[in-house]
């Protein structure tokens, strides 16, 4: 049985978030009514001519640093010539021979290991329409819309051997945009698109199998395993002697199978020329510099940071990192309260039940209000568990801990005399259970704090009591 070695590359585009589309004034917000933030110019119509939208350049400079990317000071737009519905023009915007970004790398974490991925460009191109196709009737529909929506198309190295390395990639890139604040990197709206090519070749063979291009998938799930069909479908092809075909496939989520779309185009199919409209772009070092000195703090910089700075696991620091504002967030509460891991227990369990539904920056509970419920624990006013319904009605109303502690009656008992006059009551009500103690059986302190804390309604200090009704049996 032959092994196989996996190949794999990346196309992705990144939609930008600018207001404006590339070449026009039009509006880029997604989800208006089918081909009203339209003009001539993103329709094609005869006679326009493009103007481009500096800060689409700007956002692609900041990406190609972020990646470590060489920046190309001249660039050339170029014309890539096809014929579909979705394509006014009857040719698409994009960047050829001369891209804005070339030479980077991402590095990223599988099996506790660190892997660099090359980055052979980044360039600028602008966005198709989309068609919507009538499931009822014989009919497509076609939405302008997007039509000239900036994109950023990143094309990897083929260095990724395996699907656990391309999601590892996808997603350590998408949240470098969304840290950049150049994308959202929403899969589902499309403004994250990635189209994978992927080949196998017998293992240490040094020339590359047949390549097929892999589009639709729109999430990270779907990408994993479309990828693994594909690797299993071109396996079981060469060892019934078959060849792979250089095509371009579709990932179908009803049927969890790859299927045909088209043979593989190559770059001579599509006509590419330079855009007489568009002369070349020329970006000096200063602008280069003025860009870099406004990078925020990158996920992988920051997730060494927090590991370093505040001692924490990696498990916590890749979930406070998944964004700035959720990280912002938990160093807002560290100014505050010096105790780290307790607040990244509470973001990570508490706070993220809430931003299922919420956005961070729409949280009722603050920083101050989180670290204070966590001191009211520390400080033995409240319990742990008590807390916890505390905190539930802080996400709900906004209203501070120590106004809804003290409105409910939920201070924790650590008044010694109070408590000792419940304790004898209990231990008086069981006096077989406080025989059975005294003889060793010392596993039923634990029903004897049950029963304190049923007496209290839960709101006995429970180290306290503890040590309370070790002293009485143990004289």
């Amino acid at each position: 049985m032959t092994i196989f070695d996996v190949v794999i590359g990346l196309e992705v585009h990144a939609q930008l978030l600018t207001e404006t589309k590339i070449f026009c004034g039009c509006s880029t917000r997604f989800g208006d009514n089918p081909n009203t933030n339209t003009c001539p110019v993103c329709l094609g119509m005869p006679g326009v001519l493009p103007v481009l939208n500096k800060k689409v350049i700007d956002f692609g400079i900041k990406l190609g640093l972020a990646t470590h990317c060489s920046i190309n000071d001249k660039n050339i737009f170029a014309r890539k010539n096809y014929f579909y519905p979705d394509l006014p023009k009857g040719y698409q915007i994009t960047q050829h021979n001369e891209p804005l970004c070339r030479n980077g790398f991402l590095d990223i974490q599988t099996d506790g290991k660190t892997k660099r991925i090359g980055i052979t460009r980044i360039h600028m191109e602008e966005d198709a329409g989309k068609n919507i196709h009538d499931e009822k009737k014989p009919l497509s529909y076609i939405d302008f819309n997007r039509s000239g929506v900036p994109l950023l198309e990143i094309v990897s190295e083929p260095d990724m051997t395996n699907t656990d390395e391309a999601v590892a990639y996808l997603k350590e890139l998408r949240q470098m945009l969304v840290y950049l604040e150049i994308c959202d990197g929403n899969m589902e709206e499309g403004s994250f698109r990635c189209d994978a090519n992927i080949s196998i070749k017998p293992k240490g063979a040094k020339q590359y199998g047949i390549r097929t291009e892999l589009k639709n998938m729109n999430s990270f799930r779907n990408v994993q395993k479309a990828l693994d069909f594909e690797i299993s479908r071109q396996i079981e092809l060469v060892e019934s002697g078959k060849e792979v075909r250089q095509e371009t496939r579709l990932w179908d989520t009803a049927k969890n199978a790859t299927l045909s779309m088209r043979i593989k185009e190559e770059s001579h199919d599509y006509r590419y020329f330079p855009d007489p409209d568009l002369l070349p772009l020329i970006i000096d070092k200063r602008w280069i510099e003025d860009i870099r000195a406004c990078l925020p703090e990158l996920p992988e910089a920051k997730r060494s940071r927090f590991i370093k700075q505040y001692q924490l696991p990696a498990y916590d620091t890749d979930l406070l990192t998944q964004s700035r504002e959720l990280s912002d967030y938990f160093e807002r509460c560290t100014t505050i309260l010096d105790k780290p891991k307790e607040i990244s227990n509470w973001i990570m369990t508490d706070v993220l039940k809430v931003l299922k539904a919420e956005n961070i920056n729409q949280i009722k509970v603050t920083p101050q209000m989180l670290t204070r419920l966590i001191t009211l624990i520390e400080e033995g006013a409240i319990s742990r568990n008590m807390a916890r319904e505390v905190f539930d009605e802080m996400a709900e109303y906004g209203k501070l801990p120590d106004d809804i502690i003290n409105a409910g009656g939920l201070s924790q008992i650590s008044d010694q005399d109070d408590l000792r006059r419940t304790i004898d009551q209990i231990l008086e009500s069981h006096p077989k259970e406080v025989d059975s103690y005294k003889q060793g059986k010392t596993q039923l302190l634990g029903f004897f704090v049950g029963q304190v804390m049923k007496a209290t309604k839960g709101k006995a200090n429970p180290k306290l009591t503890n040590t309370i009704i070790r002293e009485i049996l143990e004289i």
